[in-house]
């Protein structure tokens, strides 16, 4: 219970009970002088009005700086007085709570293994030479590291990266798995719903961990790198314009160390051209990818007659050549099978 609340208890129980002071203040468990207390502060009429004046130029400052720009304008008051007036006149600033999303549990993150097998989008901020910004929404074949597509705009919402998306998946197949941040673009039911009709799996990281989505961050620290800081975009479609001939340049010419030193658009086709050349790629996997081999790109792989031969021991090869290779009903079971191109 406050001073001011046992004080007027007492005043209450001598008016209406007919107590005696010294009874009351030992009821209300308080002293008598604390009960004959009179507050002496002075009129704060006119630090009342400039406090509130300032709080709606500043509608995002606090007590503490609004009582620094008392103390500068000349008015001689202590923090302390200046966030009592703050509280009394219901001045404090909204805190701006952040939306905690779903703790629902998440697939496990996969690990690409072909191409179309994992996609990974992500949004990129810049401006133009006016001021105005302008977004850039950024998409890698996690895999292959080439980049389907880049679109660059003031607004890209939901049903904009469908629209994106679907471009992307005309040219290259639909992938598996598409990898996203928590963003209102990617989580919305527009891309959820895009995703549901094509079979494409949802991957979202978890909220402050964007090395779950690493590659396509890599890949906008280079675009971020290599484009957006060498250029002063003067419009949007100028920028339009630019971000795509890097697009182009990162796909076709831009060499890449995790990829042997090729380019993401060499590596997909020599990817492509290894399956199909060992027969692993079946009619389904080429027309979901929308990839066809073409031979001018990789010559053919040469026949298994035309390899080297190596000399191996017999105890070499049974060492080296597992028990499946010769386990079959067309393979002879009068010793190990050998490779084509050795001999013993």
């Amino acid at each position: 219970m406050t001073p001011a609340a046992r004080q007027e208890l007492v005043a209450w129980m001598r008016s209406a009970q007919e107590v005696s002071e010294r009874r009351a203040v030992g009821l209300a468990k308080t002293s008598r002088s604390g009960v004959r207390y009179r507050k002496r502060r002075p009129d704060d009429a006119d630090l009342r009005e400039r406090l509130k004046a300032l709080a709606y130029e500043k509608p995002r400052w606090g007590y503490r700086r609004l009582g620094w720009k008392l103390r500068r304008e000349g008015l001689r008051v202590n923090p302390k007085r200046v966030y009592r007036l703050y509280r009394e006149e219901h001045l404090q600033v909204r805190r701006r709570k952040r939306k905690k999303a779903t703790a629902a549990p998440r697939p496990a993150a996969p690990i690409a293994t072909h191409p179309n097998h994992v996609w990974a989008a992500d949004f990129v901020s810049d401006a133009l030479s006016s001021g105005r910004r302008f977004r850039v929404m950024t998409l890698e074949d996690v895999f292959t590291r080439e980049s389907p597509t880049v679109e660059a705009d003031t607004s890209i919402p939901g049903a904009r990266v469908v629209r994106v998306l679907e471009r992307a998946a005309a040219e290259q197949g639909y992938p598996e798995w598409l990898r996203t941040d928590g963003g209102p673009e990617f989580t919305g039911k527009d891309v959820d719903q895009w995703a549901s009709v094509h079979g494409v799996r949802l991957h979202v990281i978890d909220p402050g961990k964007p090395t779950q989505n690493a590659f396509i961050e890599s890949f906008n620290g280079r675009l971020r790198d290599e484009c957006l800081n060498q250029h002063w975009f003067t419009s949007l479609n100028d920028a339009q314009r630019i971000i795509e001939e890097w697009r182009i340049e990162y796909n076709e010419e831009r060499p890449h160390s995790a990829r042997g030193g090729r380019t993401p658009r060499e590596f997909r086709q020599a990817w492509v051209m290894g399956l199909t050349h060992s027969g692993i790629t079946d009619g389904s996997e080429e027309n979901r990818s929308g990839m066809v081999p073409d031979p001018s790109v990789n010559p053919p792989a040469p026949a298994l007659g035309s390899l080297p031969s190596v000399a191996l021991s017999s105890a070499q090869v049974d060492r080296r050549i597992p028990e499946s290779c010769y386990t079959g009903p067309e393979e002879s079971t009068e010793g190990p099978c050998i490779r084509p191109g050795l001999t013993l």
